[in-house]
């Protein structure tokens, strides 16, 4: 799965910038594809979107820079001034700068929004680095990196998770359960932006599978947690008023909004006990929204579709 199809345009500046032995270059829509998709193949690429104009680019710009040349070609940083070049920066809906974005074999694996310190950059890089320099494609298991990906995740260690993800979709960029896995794993880390251009940047084929629509449904989730929402405040209002089914969705929302998934099943099930029917059995809707973007594998959903059946089966 390529990340995105580019093809020449008259209009794309056709000037290019290479220093350091093409470490750090300048690109175009006119060489996007040859030095950065194709070459990301072979060699993680950082691809800066900034502008003359921007004063956190010209911070952030020389940092990178410098750790990218640190990395001896490990990593290399590709510059793409979005005033010169609106195509690429609409191509990869980069809405401020700067933008950052890491990609490996085509594929986008993590990226940021705004300067960063210099301790992080360097953390980023060290970790690209490694994962350029991984096993064969034809030596590797897939399945068993998604299985270990799957375990760092759930054991919150979110920066292995994330390289072993990459990895995967190093070896096999259509795989569905890697890329929302990413997806998840930078949820996890409080990576909006980063979960956004993930969302944002696959293509149609895997949008369509559902380990991407369930990843899409987790990251809509605990973006719609309801304003100032406060747990204890909502839970006092529910114990003056245990029929008040709208402050009990809306304590399940921000539960879940806030990682605590099980509680926010809790919350919908007390609903649903109380009153199934209320407003068109809103709380049971919204319990099988939370168990689509859950996944059927995990312990809280399969608990939950217990807690569901006796429930409405009792």
């Amino acid at each position: 799965m390529g990340l995105i199809g580019f093809g020449s345009n008259p209009k794309a500046a056709t000037t290019t910038a290479d220093t350091d032995d093409g470490v750090v270059f300048d690109v175009t829509m006119k060489n996007f594809e040859s030095s950065v998709l194709k070459a990301s193949m072979t060699t993680p690429i950082l691809v800066d979107f900034w502008a003359p104009w921007c004063g956190p680019c010209k911070q952030l710009t020389p940092t990178l820079e410098a750790e990218v040349k640190a990395a001896n070609g490990a990593v290399k940083l590709a510059k793409i001034n979005i005033d010169e070049n609106p195509e690429l920066a609409q191509a990869f809906r980069v809405q401020s700068v700067p933008t950052v974005l890491a990609l490996f074999q085509g594929q986008p694996v993590t990226g940021f929004v705004g300067a960063q310190p210099a301790s992080e950059i360097k953390k980023l890089i060290g970790q690209l680095a490694k994962m350029g320099g991984g096993t064969a494609p034809d030596a590797v298991d897939v399945k068993a990196l998604v299985t270990q990906a799957d375990a760092a995740l759930a054991a919150n260690d979110f920066t292995g998770a994330q390289e072993l993800y990459a990895a995967t979709l190093a070896h096999d960029s259509a795989n569905a359960h890697a890329y929302a896995g990413l997806i998840r794993t930078l949820m996890a880390m409080g990576d909006v932006d980063g979960a956004r251009g993930l969302i944002d940047a696959a293509d149609d084929d895997m949008k369509k599978t559902d380990a991407f629509r369930a990843a899409e449904t987790a990251f809509n989730l605990t973006q719609t947690k309801p304003a100032n929402a406060n747990h204890a405040a909502l839970e006092d209002k529910i114990a003056k008023n245990p029929d008040d089914h709208a402050t009990r969705i809306e304590l399940a929302l921000a539960l879940f909004a806030d990682g605590y998934k099980v509680e926010a099943i809790d919350a919908l099930i007390a609903s649903i006990k109380r009153d199934r029917m209320w407003n068109d059995e809103a709380a049971r809707k919204q319990l099988l929204q939370f168990f689509d973007a859950l996944g059927p594998m995990d312990p809280a959903t399969k608990d939950g579709r217990r807690k569901l059946s006796s429930c409405l089966f009792s």
